[in-house]
């Protein structure tokens, strides 16, 4: 189900992710060569992804 971004926060261990505005996170991690996503190491970059719609795979299963 597609959710909109709320803000971005690190985790533990210093990984970006996403909040969703179902109240769940998605990690967005730059991660090359798997996961190509340079924009997240950057703060304007993030802010312009605010209102983004990501997949969220925990409503897709019903999870709270």
């Amino acid at each position: 189900m597609l959710r909109k971004i709320t803000r971005f926060e690190t985790d533990e261990e210093g990984h970006w992710r996403a909040e969703l505005e179902c109240g769940h996170f998605q990690h967005v991690r730059h991660r090359p060569p798997l996961e190509s996503r340079e924009w997240v190491l950057d703060a304007e970059e993030r802010e312009r992804r605010i209102g983004v719609e990501l997949n969220c795979r925990k409503c897709d299963n019903d999870e709270n």
